[in-house]
């Protein structure tokens, strides 16, 4: 009875690291999106501003393809423990670099430095979602409480994702010619404290690695051997890509106050801008807030399936009114709700956060069903494919550049319809 106890009390420490390290993946990866506003504009004069803009958040995601097998392996070779402090300890590093970036200056020597910086923290987040997500599932016990958990998890993340693009759109403000990267210097200060104070209290934590599988590690096979994990790895490819391009791009969207963009007419756009796209991340946050209660009474196929098939209406619609329409939209601003007068279509993908707040771990647990000894190198081939979302959001804004903001979002439409595909049929085992 008291090694039951200390068991449990073991897995609440874990259960609760894991989800710490959860908020901490999301405010990393959203720096990209707001303060690629900053480097739009400083190369303003090229015709794809926006694409340039979004490279950041691009090789943030890169790092993926680079570093998810890796992880994975790691994993396996050094434990939970050790993969999650590698990752912390490179997180600063890379917080630092986008920090140096500022001292030299918004030129192309500056932009570099910031690349850099942002595939750093690429592997960081890269490492610390191999960590995360597989560990939840095995605390959880697999099947829909291992889903629970996850999504529970992605309550956190989505908490931080939230805060971070309000609050780098703050700091812009409106964005001019004077604008730099010193102006959200209060966000990386923050940020490389944060990876500090995290990896000495994870150093301290007595965390055990749970068994990952009781049979012989010998592997005769790969994960790709598995029907449901090979659809899976392209879902998630695509659902990256839609979740990050949605937000980012909706980002580049209202603080554009050209005839083109949503924020014409709009005074500190970028604010605004930050303000929707926190809207969005907050709508994940209630999402999986919500589904955390129910997750272990529906089914991961029909919640998946349910929330494809609204994504795929609210796009459609938001393709269709384009800037004709607008509307007072409810924006929340952190401390309250706020009203903007905003064309229809950015309520429509804000509302998507509410269908994107689930599918991560929707698609991870139908993708690891009956893995077994080949979850953690699974789960390594998922971060891999998480590199969709650099490479769809890059694509989507080229669209934006040489077309127009929402046609661009036919990218995500045509990923919603792959999972809905998914969910219906290729997740089956």
């Amino acid at each position: 009875m008291e090694r039951t106890v200390q068991s449990s009390k073991r897995n609440m420490v874990a259960i609760i690291t894991m989800m710490f390290l959860f908020g901490i993946i999301a405010f990393v990866t959203n720096l990209a999106a707001p303060i690629g506003v900053i480097w739009k504009n400083a190369f303003s004069h090229s015709e794809n501003a926006n694409t340039i803009g979004m490279l950041g958040n691009a090789m943030n995601f890169l790092a993926y393809l680079f570093m998810g097998i890796p992880s994975g392996k790691m994993l396996n070779k050094y434990g939970y423990k050790q993969t999650a402090l590698t990752g912390i300890a490179t997180g600063f590093i890379g917080i630092l670099l986008q920090f140096l970036s500022g001292l030299c200056g918004m030129g192309l020597g500056g932009f570099a430095v910031y690349l850099a910086g942002a595939f750093v923290c690429g592997f960081s987040v890269c490492m610390l979602n191999t960590v995360v997500n597989p560990m939840i599932n095995l605390l959880g016990g697999g099947g829909n409480r291992g889903n629970q958990l996850n999504l529970i998890g992605g309550t956190v993340n989505s908490l931080t994702g939230t805060l971070t693009p309000m609050l780098v759109g703050s700091l812009i403000g409106i964005v001019s010619a004077q604008t730099r990267i010193e102006n959200v210097n209060v966000v990386l200060y923050i940020a490389m404290a944060v990876f500090a104070v995290t990896f000495i209290i994870l150093r301290l934590l007595p965390i055990n690695n749970p068994e990952m599988h009781e049979e012989d590690t010998h592997l005769e096979k790969t994960p790709w051997s598995f029907r449901n994990f090979r659809f899976g790895a392209i879902a998630i490819f695509l659902y990256v890509g839609a979740e990050v391009g949605i937000p980012g791009t909706m980002f580049f969207y209202i603080s554009d106050t050209s005839a083109n963009g949503g924020g014409f007419g709009l005074e500190k756009a970028a604010a605004v801008a930050g303000f929707v796209a926190a809207t969005y991340w907050f709508l994940m946050l209630v999402g999986r807030f919500v589904a955390g209660f129910i997750a272990s009474r529906i089914s991961s196929r029909v919640m998946l399936s349910a929330t494809a098939l609204v994504a795929i209406l609210l796009i459609i619609g938001a393709i269709m009114t384009g800037n004709s329409i607008t509307v007072d939209m409810p924006v929340f601003t952190g401390k309250s709700i706020a009203t903007y007068n905003l064309p229809l279509a950015a309520l429509l993908l804000v509302l998507c956060g509410l269908c994107t707040s689930v599918m991560w771990s929707c698609i991870f647990n139908l993708s690891v069903e009956g893995l077994g000894k080949y979850t953690a190198l699974g789960s390594g081939i998922f971060m891999a494919m998480v590199v969709g979302g650099g490479i769809m959001p890059l694509l989507q804004n080229f669209i934006a550049d040489h077309m127009s903001y929402m046609t661009s979002y036919i990218i995500p439409l045509a990923s919603f319809a792959y999972i809905l595909f998914y969910a219906v049929k290729g997740s089956k085992v």
